[in-house]
């Protein structure tokens, strides 16, 4: 692995445990401990344990704060009240989403957000591009680790080591743990009931710790990202720098419910609103394989036989429905049930077009 990866404070466990390790997004993280399709399971049954430090933590705080992220994100900070987070996207001026992440809305003075671990630096310079005097973003990337509980055993698991469980979705609570202040938040990228933990980097490997000796008795599962992958596809969530990129925008990608369109401005909003009312050219959907095809991002979808319509973005074996499943940019005209093709390695693999979730959500998440 290359000198140059960053580590998380969690490092030293995963190599302990076993786990296998690879490059993201200038991280080295686990891949998987004892396979992708186990750590699934775990997850959709019981509880499963993650360590996503790599996502970049950023501070706003100083007056006026709140309004700086408004004006930089899209959705609508009027939506939540403090105590709550919110998904959001941070566009560029043509309406391409920079990046896809979370706010938590302390008070209007102060707010964390929570971005993909590529694009942190990116969302904090158009922060600070928008802030007057006396606002401030720190970039508190090294300082914070992230670790994430998820499963229908999650409530059970913090609650055995003391930490607040039994919150609504997309709220968050600060808590003490030994000591040491930390966020616990109902939120994650599983589509099953769970949480975040935002952790002192140097209290992370304690945290850590005491959640597999708590979850030991419920069959909890540490996991890697390989299996957040296949999770988070199986809802249709989308990963940016796939499902969404500076040339991919919200309308195309059917998240525009995480845009505030009657906010008075963001960055991004003519264009997006010109979108919205023109109807977009292309949008992402679901492909559900008729066969034993398993797509991966850049294949071609194709109409049966014929012409090319469109790429996949995400693709990947769903443990749970046992077929290949993918997120693909078709033509906007394309509908549920149409029958196409996809492009496996020269073979045309046999797929239909669907509308994500493939799986259904837990009804608790």
């Amino acid at each position: 692995m290359a000198e140059h990866l960053h580590r998380s404070p969690l490092h030293d466990r995963h190599v302990a445990l076993g786990a296998r390790m690879a490059a993201f997004a200038g991280w080295e993280m686990p891949l998987q401990y004892s396979g992708v399709v186990e750590e699934h399971a775990a997850v959709r049954q019981r509880v499963g344990l993650f360590d996503v430090s790599h996502l970049g933590t950023l501070d706003v705080v100083g007056p006026h704060a709140a309004a700086v992220v408004d004006e930089v994100l899209t959705n609508d900070l009027r939506r939540i009240r403090p105590g709550q987070a919110q998904y959001t996207l941070c566009c560029n001026d043509s309406g391409g989403v920079v990046d896809d992440l979370i706010v938590y809305l302390h008070t209007p003075s102060r707010l964390r957000l929570v971005p993909n671990a590529a694009n942190a630096s990116a969302v904090a310079d158009r922060l600070r591009a928008a802030a007057p005097g006396g606002v401030e973003v720190l970039d508190l990337h090294h300082d914070v680790a992230v670790i994430a509980v998820q499963g229908p055993s999650s409530d059970a698991t913090l609650s055995a080591i003391g930490l607040p469980a039994a919150m609504p979705y997309m709220a968050f609570h600060e808590a003490t743990w030994r000591g040491s202040s930390m966020t616990v938040c109902r939120t994650g990228y599983t589509g099953e009931r769970g949480y975040e933990l935002l952790v002192p980097a140097e209290r992370a490997e304690a945290v850590w710790d005491a959640l597999l000796d708590a979850g030991d008795a419920v069959g909890i599962q540490p996991c890697g990202l390989g299996a957040r992958d296949t999770l988070r596809t199986e809802m249709g969530y989308p990963l940016h720098g796939q499902d969404l990129s500076p040339d991919i925008t919200p309308v195309q990608a059917r998240l525009r419910w995480a845009v505030g369109w009657d906010k008075p401005s963001f960055v991004g909003k003519q264009a997006l609103e010109a979108e919205r009312e023109a109807g977009p050219r292309r949008l992402l959907r679901g492909l559900l394989a008729q066969d034993r095809s398993i797509p991966r991002p850049g294949m071609t979808v194709r109409r049966p036989g014929g012409t090319a319509i469109g790429t996949v973005t995400s693709g990947t074996f769903s443990p749970t429905l046992r077929v290949g499943i993918a997120l693909a940019l078709l033509p906007a005209d394309t509908s549920d049930g149409d029958a196409v093709e996809v492009d496996v390695r020269g073979r045309p693999g046999r797929f239909v077009v669907t509308s994500p979730p493939f799986v259904a959500a837990s009804p608790a998440a």
